[in-house]
């Protein structure tokens, strides 16, 4: 299959990931954590670096290069995942206390200090709010990341072919 395809379907699956927060969000009522957010914005990177090899219609170098973005951005949201799993795996008397919500601190603080919040994650992001297949909602991101960067290192990786950046 053609990596423009491979980015096309990844653009595809990260949307559906999207709206399916979206959907936990507005129609089950699910709030979402700052490590929640934190994470749709791993998928909205994905999303859009996938978007762009997409319409792009990379070759050799142009493949390596949105393999490395598409493994960065998926790479940090893995990262954010396994801190929410963390988090989620502590004894009830170490879970950081439960902070206000994402609206309420970009309304009243500094974004870099509601980035670092989110970073370091309140006791909102500690409870286990849906299950499926015994997996939490980190865990389902945590596995669905950690193919994206296998993805993206699979084309950072690969041999070059001849070529250029594009097709011609």
């Amino acid at each position: 299959m053609a990596s423009r395809w491979v980015f096309g379907v990844i653009f595809l699956v990260c949307a559906t990931l999207l709206g399916v927060a979206f959907y936990m969000e507005y129609v089950m009522g699910l709030e979402p954590c700052p490590l929640c957010w934190l994470q749709r914005f791993g998928f909205m990177g994905a999303a859009v670096v996938s978007l762009l090899a997409f319409l792009h219609g990379p070759v050799a170098w142009g493949n390596r290069v949105y393999g490395l973005l598409l493994a960065l951005t998926a790479g940090a949201g893995l990262g954010v995942a396994i801190r929410q799993l963390w988090l989620q795996s502590l004894p009830a008397d170490q879970v950081p206390a439960c902070g206000p919500s994402v609206d309420y601190m970009l309304e009243v603080l500094p974004w870099k200090e509601v980035l670092a919040t989110a970073i370091r994650g309140t006791g909102d992001c500690a409870e286990v709010v849906w299950r499926f297949l015994g997996l939490s909602i980190p865990g389902w991101t945590a596995i669905c990341f950690s193919l994206l960067v296998l993805i993206g290192l699979y084309f950072l990786l690969r041999p070059a072919r001849s070529g250029g950046w594009i097709r011609s």
